[in-house]
C-alpha cells in the first residue's frame, strides 16, 4: 500500500501542473470528453446486456418479428458504439500531443535551466540519458497513464452498472444443485469477486518481478543507444586509433546486457501469459458453469441465461482489471520511477547552485572588474583544487592565465562562468556585464552554418553580411557561401577551423569579457597571433582573460597570473605585467 501510495503521489505530482497550465482549459475540455464517451461506452454495454436477453429469447420462442426488431436495436447501438469509440481515440490522441509538448517543453526548461544539465552529471546522478527521459519517457507516461486511467474509470463504472443486474438475475435464476435450490443472495457477485481475488493475487505474485526488469530493460537500451550514437560522433578518432574492434566488443557487452534481462522478461511474461491466459479462458466458461443447472432445470430462458453469463464476465473483467492490465501497469510504474528520478536529479542541481557549499556567482552594481573573493575551487570529492582571494580582473585588461596541467585552469573558468558548484565563496561580476566563454573545442549546433555562428544568439540576430565579415577576418572566407547549408560543423571542420569560427562568433557578439580556454590551441602560432592582432583591434573594450602554455602568448596581454602549488592545492600568483 506504500508503494502504491507513492506512486499514485509521483504521477499526481508529474500529471497535475499541465491541467494547471496556461493550457489547461484545452487539456481539462479534452479529459471530460473522453471520461464522457468512456462512460457513454459503458452505458452502450449496459443496453446491450439487455439487448442480448431479448435477442435470444426471441431465438428460443421462434418469434421471427422480435428477431428483426432487436437486429435493427443492435445495429442502432452498434453505430454509435462505433462513432463513440473512434472519437475517443481522436480526442484522446489530441490530449496527448498538447499534454507531451507541454510536459516535454517543462522538462526542457528545467534541464537546460542555468547549467543544470551539467551539474546533474558532475553530482554523477542516476538520472542517465535525459535524452530518452524527455523524449521516450514522457511520452510513454501520457500514454499509459491515460490508458490505465480510464480501464479503472471503465472497471469502477462497469462494476456499479452491472453488480446491481447481475444480483437480480442470481436471485431469478438461484444456484440449483443436486435438484434443490440454494437461496444464496447475489451467488453470481460472491462468485465474480472470489475469482478476480484469486487471480489478482496469483499475477502479482508472478508478475512482480517485472516492474523492477522494465526499468532495467528501459536504462540498458537507451545505454547501448547512447553508446551507438557516442560511437558514431567520435568515428573519426575510432578510425585513426584503429579501435574498431575494441569498439565492437564493447557496444556488445552494452547490447549482451540488454539481451541477458529481456531474457528475464521473456522468462516472467511467459508464467504471466500461462497464467492470464488460462485465467481469461476459464471466465468464458465459468458463468454458464454456475448457472446451467438453473437453465437445464427450466428455472431461466436461454436469454437469462446469457444475459447473467454476460453481467459476470463484465463484473468479473471489472474486478479482474489488475490482471488485464498488469504488463502495461508494470512498465508504467518503471517509467514514472524514471521520471521521478529525472526530477529529483534536476532539482539536486538547482538546490546545489545556490547552497550551502557551493560558489556563489553574485552581480556587483557600479562594479568595472570580476571578484574573486575568498574563492576555494574543489573537485566533486572534496578535495581542494585552487585558491583566490582579494583577486580582480579588470575591465580592458588582458591577462594571461598560466600553469601546470591539471592545476585547475579550466575548472577555475568554469567556477566563474558559474557552472562548477563545488567550492566555497563568490565571484561578483559587474551588472548587466555580458561574459562568454570560449573552449578549446568550441561547440556548434547542428544547422545552419549561419545559425551556428550566431549561437546562442538567434540565426537573424546578424546579418549574412556581418557573419561574412567576421569569417573573412579570421581566416575563413571560403565559408561565406556557405551560410545556408546545413551539416554537422563540429564533425565537417577541422579542429583548427572550428576555433576560428569560434573567434568569429566573439567578433560578432562582442562580449564584455572573453575567456579563451586554449582556444587557438591548435592553429599555429602566426595565425594564433594574427587572431590575438585581429582582437586587440576589433574589441579594444573587451577584457581578455587566457589559458594558453605557449610562451608567445605573452606578447599579446599585459598582465599574467600563474598557479602554483601550496600544500594540496593551486594558488593564483599575480605575477608582473607580462
Amino acid at each position: 500500500m506504500n508503494n502504491i501510495r507513492s506512486t499514485l503521489a509521483t504521477v499526481w505530482r508529474i500529471a497535475s501542473p499541465y491541467f494547471r497550465s496556461e493550457d489547461k482549459w484545452a487539456g481539462r475540455g479534452l479529459l471530460a470528453a473522453v471520461i464522457s464517451i468512456e462512460l457513454a461506452l459503458v452505458a452502450i454495454d449496459v443496453l446491450l446486456n439487455q439487448w442480448s436477453s431479448r435477442f435470444f429469447n426471441a431465438l428460443q420462442e421462434y418469434d421471427f418479428d422480435v428477431f428483426v426488431r432487436e437486429i435493427g436495436v443492435f445495429c442502432l447501438l452498434a453505430t454509435c458504439f462505433i462513432a463513440l469509440a473512434v472519437y475517443q481515440l481522436y480526442l484522446n490522441q489530441w490530449l496527448q500531443i498538447r499534454w507531451r509538448r507541454w510536459l516535454t517543453r517543462h522538462y526542457l526548461g528545467e534541464w537546460l535551466h542555468r547549467a543544470n544539465h551539467y551539474r546533474m552529471q558532475l553530482q554523477g546522478d542516476t538520472a542517465d540519458n535525459p535524452d530518452q527521459r524527455i523524449s521516450e519517457d514522457v511520452k510513454l507516461f501520457i500514454e499509459r497513464t491515460l490508458d490505465i486511467g480510464l480501464n479503472l474509470l471503465n472497471s469502477v463504472v462497469t462494476l456499479l452498472s452491472f453488480v446491481v443486474i447481475l444480483w437480480g438475475l442470481s436471485a431469478a435464476a438461484p444456484l440449483h444443485l443436486f435438484g434443490k435450490d440454494f437461496d444464496i443472495p447475489g451467488y453470481m457477485v460472491w462468485g465474480a469477486l472470489i475469482y478476480a481475488i484469486f487471480g489478482t493475487a496469483l499475477t502479482q505474485w508472478i508478475g512482480s518481478p517485472l516492474v523492477q526488469l522494465g526499468f532495467q530493460q528501459q536504462r540498458y537500451e537507451a545505454d547501448f543507444r547512447f553508446n551507438l550514437v557516442r560511437a558514431r560522433e567520435n568515428s573519426e578518432q575510432i578510425a585513426l586509433l584503429k579501435g574498431e574492434s575494441a569498439e565492437r566488443q564493447a557496444l556488445w557487452q552494452r547490447f549482451n546486457s540488454v539481451v541477458e534481462n529481456w531474457y528475464g522478461i521473456m522468462s516472467r511474461t511467459k508464467r504471466l501469459t500461462a497464467f492470464t491466459a488460462s485465467y481469461s479462458q476459464a471466465a468464458v466458461i465459468f458463468p454458464y458453469v454456475l448457472v446451467a443447472p438453473a437453465y437445464f432445470a427450466k428455472k431461466i430462458q436461454l436469454g437469462g441465461m446469457t444475459q447473467t453469463a454476460s453481467a459476470f464476465g463484465s463484473v468479473q473483467k471489472a474486478l479482474s482489471v489488475f490482471v488485464t492490465i498488469y504488463r502495461t501497469l508494470a512498465d508504467w510504474r518503471a517509467v514514472v520511477a524514471r521520471l521521478d528520478g529525472f526530477e529529483t536529479s534536476i532539482a539536486r542541481a538547482a538546490a546545489f547552485a545556490g547552497g550551502a557549499g557551493s560558489i556563489g556567482v553574485t552581480s556587483s552594481s557600479g562594479g568595472k572588474a570580476i571578484d574573486l573573493r575568498a574563492l576555494e575551487v574543489r573537485l566533486p570529492d572534496g578535495k581542494p583544487l585552487v585558491a583566490a582571494d582579494g583577486l580582480s580582473l579588470r575591465s580592458g585588461e588582458r591577462t594571461l592565465l598560466t600553469g601546470p596541467s591539471g592545476s585547475g585552469k579550466s575548472t577555475l573558468f568554469r567556477a566563474i562562468a558559474g557552472i562548477w558548484p563545488f567550492g566555497d565563496g563568490s565571484v561578483a561580476i559587474p551588472e548587466n556585464a555580458s561574459v562568454m566563454m570560449l573552449p578549446q573545442r568550441p561547440y556548434f549546433p547542428i544547422g545552419t552554418l549561419q545559425g551556428a555562428i550566431a549561437y546562442p544568439g538567434e540565426t537573424e540576430r546578424f546579418s549574412a553580411d556581418q557573419i561574412r565579415d567576421a569569417l573573412t577576418l579570421v581566416g575563413l572566407p571560403q565559408l561565406g557561401s556557405r551560410l545556408a547549408e546545413e551539416a554537422h560543423w563540429n564533425r565537417m571542420l577541422s579542429l583548427g577551423e572550428q576555433q576560428r569560427l569560434g573567434l568569429a562568433r566573439a567578433l560578432l557578439h562582442r562580449p564584455d569579457y572573453l575567456f579563451l580556454d586554449e582556444a587557438t590551441a591548435s592553429l599555429d602560432e602566426p595565425s594564433e597571433a594574427a587572431l590575438y592582432k585581429l582582437l586587440a583591434t576589433r574589441l579594444p573594450q573587451t577584457t581578455v582573460v587566457s589559458i594558453g602554455h605557449r610562451s608567445t602568448l605573452e606578447a599579446f596581454h599585459q598582465r599574467n597570473i600563474g598557479m602554483v602549488r601550496d600544500g594540496d592545492h593551486f594558488a593564483l600568483r599575480d605575477g608582473k605585467p607580462a
